[in-house]
């Protein structure tokens, strides 16, 4: 084996769970790097990126015991990651002040890609068919992926022989969960082996939310939905060092919404009936049979679509978003090097199109001669990334990528393409025993891709894309220090992070020739702070907590949500503690505490000064919260065939806007209606599962 348990501590931010059992695939759009010990099977150990301490690891005891429904829910307690948006379609995720679609965001290895309506999020899912969530902060290794500018998530679904017990080839799992605040879930999962290593997982999960109520008691409007999840996935270990995995997911949501469902509903304003969807279908294919090279290889297609039925204007208008595309790579160990080097490609086409009688939508429409609208980007890469034990104590990584973009304009012709190079380095040093040095440098490239479903219609002959334009290039600095001994653990970073050439459409309503969505570069992107985290497990007790601060701004200018919408926002000071205690094996209690400190004098509307449609920059506040949660398990047989849950979010009531919503803009004049939404209130979530 090439790495020491001193080295898996350096790279202490565990991307995927181990890969122990033979049943699990992990995608080749992931980082790990799987070691082998022995002829026969893959190494309990997973390594990930080497120079890094702020990644994190939400695993399925997190996602169980917290009754998670949401992005929020599933990212309370994760260090830099922040989710506004409030409602479910409008949840968007902020990695160190950077918004998702800066993000490389996957499921299994399917990139999600593309912006449907910007009001609304671009990544769903259903924690009820996860198994964990990794979290790469910030431009990493060379096999993140394309776009990594501000860093990777990556979900990963279940399988069905992990799911059996022993001595079983089939089983289910039904659960029930009621919320106060205010909702049902309902969900049943039955899963058998097929033969051998080979088994089957199918899922049916349906939620009905109603609109909660506010910490003030206060209903918010547009807040409800019905959503309809269902999961099939076929794989497992078929033998000589041979695994797969097929999986298909279908997921559909609808409801009654706002106008801009991320912004407040004012009083007398209607609701819209809206409807969203998202079909995936995933492959993946693994071989690793304890020699010198192993292939990996993840391809997929997926399309979502979301149509809101603006019946006060034009009516239904929807939009779509199709992706193919895969993964291939080669992994080979030769002495102290172990060499990851492959090949991606990705399809993308967007459209979006009125939907109701011509008679309705012309008047509104540029061009009543032209209904629907669509771009088509392609994209790939070529990446090789080695991990070499240089000596005992001393793990360096270094790696190189290349891509290249293509974007066709295809409604109205034109479009453009770039390609870039990009390294990385990163080193971990065992100082003593427990004790390790972390330093690495990462860049990573974009070039301009699809836009946003509900802005491709233009004005007839106007600019759409700068003439010249630059794709976007990152580096990504981090320094720091992890102790690991004895059930304390504790790690200080530092981190810089500079976007060049940042491409983003500004806010502008002159005349031709310049479009009122206009893709230009605006300047530079900077993000610089540091994350503290410690914890202590002793015996049935565990206690973590962590704190994080870091200034987001371009060109040199604070950002926020609404001016910088798909960029990014300003938050204030986050910290965290939770607390757990395991007095019986059958019973768990958590605690969790998080604070967000205030932001004061923000200023705001630099754009519209500069194209004279107010005087001078005007400054908003953000006012802090503290949020309490409570979470607990019992298994009255012993076992988990029978589970009750309970947990009590914002146990305080607290009235707030989360800090990565759209900031409070409602007392300057001419903006009244600008502004995030009140997250819930107290929510109580009882739950019951049995096993069979």
């Amino acid at each position: 084996m090439i790495y020491t348990k001193a080295n898996i501590l350096a790279a202490s931010a565990i991307i995927w769970p181990s890969i122990a059992s033979a049943q699990t695939i992990e995608p080749a759009g992931s980082d790990v790097l799987v070691i082998d010990d022995d002829e026969a099977g893959v190494s309990d150990e997973a390594i990930v990126v080497v120079g890094k301490l702020t990644d994190s690891l939400i695993d399925r005891e997190d996602i169980e015991i917290t009754q998670a429904n949401d992005l929020k829910d599933l990212f309370r307690k994760t260090p830099s990651v922040s989710v506004g948006g409030a409602i479910g379609i409008a949840e968007k995720i902020y990695v160190r002040g950077l918004e998702d679609a800066q993000l490389n965001i996957s499921i299994d290895g399917a990139q999600v890609q593309g912006t449907l309506f910007h009001h609304v999020g671009r990544v769903s899912v259903e924690p009820e068919l996860l198994e964990s969530v990794d979290v790469q902060t910030g431009a990493g290794e060379a096999t993140s992926g394309f776009g990594t500018i501000g860093g990777a998530i990556r979900f990963r679904t279940r399988d069905a022989v992990d799911l059996l017990e022993p001595g079983r080839n089939v089983g289910g799992i039904v659960r029930g969960g009621w919320f106060s605040n205010d909702g049902y879930k309902l969900s049943g999962t039955a899963f058998g082996r097929i033969a051998g290593g080979v088994g089957i997982i199918a899922s049916y999960v349906h939620q009905d939310r109603d609109p909660y109520d506010d910490g003030d008691g206060n209903e918010v409007p547009g807040s409800g939905a019905e959503q309809n999840v269902a999961f099939a996935k076929i794989g497992g270990d078929v033998g000589i060092g041979h695994a797969f995995s097929l999986s298909y997911e279908q997921r559909d949501e609808k409801g009654e919404f706002g106008a801009r469902p991320n912004w407040p509903v004012l009083e007398g304003d209607p609701l819209f009936p809206g409807e969203a969807q998202r079909r995936t279908a995933i492959a993946n294919y693994r071989f690793a049979n304890g020699g010198p090279v192993g292939f990996e290889f993840t391809g997929y297609w997926s399309k979502a679509e979301f149509q809101l039925d603006r019946f006060d204007r034009w009516g239904l208008y929807g939009a779509e978003i199709e992706n193919w595309g895969g993964d291939l790579r080669m992994n080979i160990e030769a002495g102290s090097h172990a060499l990851t080097t492959g090949v991606e490609y990705r399809n993308d086409h967007v459209t979006s199109a009125y939907l109701a009688d011509p008679a309705m939508w012309q008047p509104w429409a540029w061009d009543p001669a032209i209904g629907s609208f669509s771009e088509q980007g392609e994209l790939v890469g070529l990446y090789a990334q080695d991990r070499w034990q240089v000596f005992d104590p001393l793990l360096l990584s270094f790696g190189v990528r290349y891509d290249y973009y293509e974007l066709d304009l295809v409604t109205y012709g034109g479009g453009t393409s770039s390609d870039g190079v990009s390294f990385n380095i990163g080193a971990d040093y065992e100082i003593v025993p427990g004790l390790i040095a972390n330093i690495g440098y990462a860049e990573a490239f974009r070039g301009k891709e699809i836009g946003d479903a509900f802005t491709l219609e233009h004005r007839p002959g106007s600019l759409i894309l700068q003439s010249g334009l630059r794709p976007e290039t990152v580096g990504n600095f981090e320094a720091g220090l992890a102790f690991d001994r004895d059930g304390l653990f504790a790690s200080a970073a530092y981190y810089r992070m500079e976007i060049e050439d940042v491409v983003l459409d500004q806010l502008y309503r002159g005349p031709a020739p310049q479009d009122g969505v206009y893709y230009e570069n605006v300047g530079e992107f900077r993000s610089e702070g540091f994350e503290l985290r410690a914890g202590y497990d002793f015996g049935a007790f565990g206690i973590s907590g962590f704190y994080n601060h870091y200034d987001p701004e371009l060109n040199d200018r604070p950002i926020n949500g609404y001016e910088h919408l798909a960029l990014g926002n300003t938050l204030g000071d986050q910290w965290n503690v939770s607390a757990k205690f395991d007095p019986t094996r059958a019973l768990s209690f958590e605690a969790s505490v998080t604070s967000f400190e205030r932001v004061d004098d923000l200023e705001v509307l630099f754009r519209d000064v500069e194209l004279g449609y107010v005087s001078e920059t005007q400054f908003i506040d953000k006012p802090g919260y503290t949020t309490v949660d409570l979470f607990a398990r019992w298994q009255p047989l012993g076992t988990d065939r029978f589970e009750l849950l309970a947990a009590v979010y914002n146990l305080f009531d607290a009235t707030y806007i989360a800090h990565a919503s759209v900031g409070d803009y409602t007392a300057i004049p001419d903006y009244e209606i600008v502004s995030g939404v009140n997250e819930p209130g107290r929510n109580i979530r009882l739950g019951a599962s049995f096993r069979f």
